[in-house]
């Protein structure tokens, strides 16, 4: 139950509070990928190179992070709900005039602005588990968040993949401002303030000046945000490079991609189940360095196969299972680890961590439009090159510090 001496009567029934954690959190992959079967389509509608086109997922995601670096000390200041109506309405809004972009240029704009709305929504989410939850409980009702994200996540790229070979890839577009339409009618229907108290002083220059750099010099803030960041990382890296590498290289349609992608959310969800098992009998610590085992070994076969010819579907998809059941377990532990120890600043650390977070995807993205060179190989030793930094952080900085 969320903490009662913080409430004294709980704002929202558990369920609730899972459920729009599902939808604010799952705002993130529906804004990628439901979009990803649409990238080669719109490259070629709109004569855009493959940076260009990389941009529009690239651009988003930092100003994603750079945004809740604002939104942070605004909801610690006003509350979460202000922020998430002027997020999410924002949203909506940056949703219809993406559909309508004359060219790659205003694309990449709207989806700028896309990532800076979509930052109120996801630093919310986080922030609220840390309003209603001690740590422990709060991975655990994070990991459930989590989960529903990973069932949205399983539809977005089939409906994608539908949408785009039925209509075109400006109703994918379309269809991004719909969900989040409907996660605002929830927001103004059933979403009750979590904040305790407001920080009066959260957007003076010296408090939020000294709020951040004690959050940055925290330990267990560093450990837990290195993990984090260096799992949303190697996903990022599938992410971005599966459409053209399935449909370009391997010769998939944009159905059978979208069913790819759909058994990938589905390996992270069962990631976030085996999380709340974990948790339970072991641990966070115990959790994410059993979970580092399994990302190592999915990114060491990834690349090794590559490396030796082995290119094939089920030659990435095999290992890129393990990496994900380890995503589900990393994800909610890095994520609510991160914000735990700061409860007066949940806001603040939790848009750090996004931040972070964005910053790692953000580079990750630029060199992939950059070196996609019509192999497999950019993928798959991308995804080894952040499986070893993940393995890294958990068994070393998360074990010291977290």
């Amino acid at each position: 139950m969320p903490l009662a001496s913080r409430h004294l009567v709980p704002p929202m029934p558990n369920g609730l509070i899972v459920l729009l954690l599902s939808l604010l959190l799952g705002l993130q992959p529906v804004t990628t990928d439901l979009y990803l079967p649409a990238l080669p389509v719109l490259r070629g509608e709109l004569s855009a190179s493959m940076a260009q086109t990389q941009l529009t997922l690239s651009a988003l995601l930092l100003s994603f992070g750079a945004s809740q670096l604002v939104w942070g000390p605004l909801s610690d200041r006003f509350g979460r709900r202000p922020v998430l109506l002027v997020g999410l309405s924002t949203y909506v809004l940056a949703s219809l005039a993406s559909t309508v972009a004359p060219d790659i240029g205003w694309l990449i704009v709207w989806r700028t602005v896309q990532g800076a709305a979509m930052g109120a929504a996801v630093m919310c989410a986080r922030a609220i588990v840390r309003d209603l939850y001690q740590p422990l409980q709060g991975a655990r009702v994070m990991s459930q968040g989590l989960s529903g994200l990973g069932v949205i996540a399983c539809l977005s790229a089939p409906a994608g993949g539908l949408l785009t070979d039925a209509l075109g890839w400006r109703y994918a577009l379309l269809a991004l401002g719909i969900f989040a339409a409907a996660s605002l009618a929830l927001v103004i229907w059933r979403f009750t303030e979590t904040v305790p108290q407001k920080n009066a002083n959260a957007l003076r220059w010296a408090s939020l000046w000294t709020t951040w750099r004690h959050i940055a010099a925290h330990r267990t803030f560093l450990a837990f945000s290195a993990l984090s960041a260096c799992s949303y990382a190697g996903l990022f890296t599938f992410l971005a490079a599966s459409s053209f590498v399935f449909i370009g290289v391997l010769g998939l349609s944009k159905t059978l991609y979208g069913a790819v992608m759909a058994y990938n959310s589905v390996a992270y969800i069962v990631g976030t189940f085996v999380c709340r098992a974990l948790l339970a009998r072991w641990g966070v610590r115990r959790a994410v360095a059993l979970a580092a085992g399994l990302t190592l070994s999915g990114g060491t076969l990834m690349a090794g196969l590559s490396l030796t010819g082995w290119v094939s579907v089920a030659a990435i998809m095999v290992p890129q299972t393990l990496f994900m059941v380890g995503h589900g377990i990393h994800q909610p532990c890095g994520q609510s680890g991160a914000v735990g120890p700061f409860p007066q600043a949940a806001g603040a650390a939790s848009a750090l961590n996004g931040f972070i977070m964005m910053v790692f995807a953000f580079a990750m993205g630029q060199w992939l439009g950059n070196h996609m060179d019509g192999t497999v190989l950019p993928l798959t030793l991308g995804v080894w090159f952040w499986s070893t930094l993940i393995a890294l952080s958990a068994w070393t900085l998360v074990q010291r510090h977290g």
